[in-house]
């Protein structure tokens, strides 16, 4: 499984190289538990996991950090990806190089990879952050604002939506939201038996 996934690694970074040939892009691959009960996708790397090469090691990955600890787990018990292996970048009104929202055409230039990763580790649930995973994971036009805290019917493996953690950053009104969601989630790793295995 290890050289497996690791060997996906390099495709990928074959693949990220050709895409994008003289573009100072970093791309950022999946890390955690190779074989992991439950895996978390998110949106896309930031300014931070671009430089560490890592995911969810910024802001976002602060909020992360606390709400796994909301939910009595380790961070190296999961496995953690995203929907794009690369930071979306604009240039703001202030000459600044910041973060922006994958397009869709960039979502559907990773999804395969996506895919592929998840074959690979086989996770018994799948925990969307935001629209962007939300949306790449399913393959549909859902929205996160619809699908909040409750398992999505039909799908195998089954897949829970939350709010990406930088929401509760920037919307201080999704606190409560989100612990409710996690609360939620909480009961749906415990009726699986997950949380109970990495405890």
């Amino acid at each position: 499984m290890v050289a497996t996934l690791e060997r996906l690694r390099k495709e990928c970074q074959d693949f990220f190289r050709r895409i994008y040939v003289g573009e100072d892009r970093v791309m950022v691959f999946g890390e955690g538990a190779r074989d992991a009960s439950w895996m978390l996708v998110g949106e896309a790397p930031g300014e931070k996991e671009a430089l560490a090469g890592r995911p969810f090691v910024g802001k976002a990955g602060v909020q992360l950090d606390g709400f796994l600890q909301t939910l009595m787990l380790d961070r190296d018990t999961l496995y953690i990806t995203n929907a794009v292996k690369f930071r979306p970048t604009r240039v703001s009104a202030a000459g600044r190089t910041v973060n922006r929202a994958p397009t869709q055409e960039e979502i559907e230039l990773w999804q395969p990879w996506l895919k592929r990763e998840i074959e690979l580790v086989k996770p018994r649930l799948i925990v969307t952050l935001g629209n962007t995973a939300l949306r790449a994971v399913t393959g549909e036009a859902l929205s996160i604002g619809d699908t909040h805290g409750r398992m999505l019917d039909g799908r195998n493996p089954p897949v829970f939506a939350l709010y990406h953690p930088a929401a509760v950053i920037y919307r201080r009104d999704l606190r409560d939201t989100y612990h409710q969601d996690l609360a939620t989630l909480r009961f749906v790793l415990d009726e699986l038996g997950v949380s109970a295995e990495q405890r």
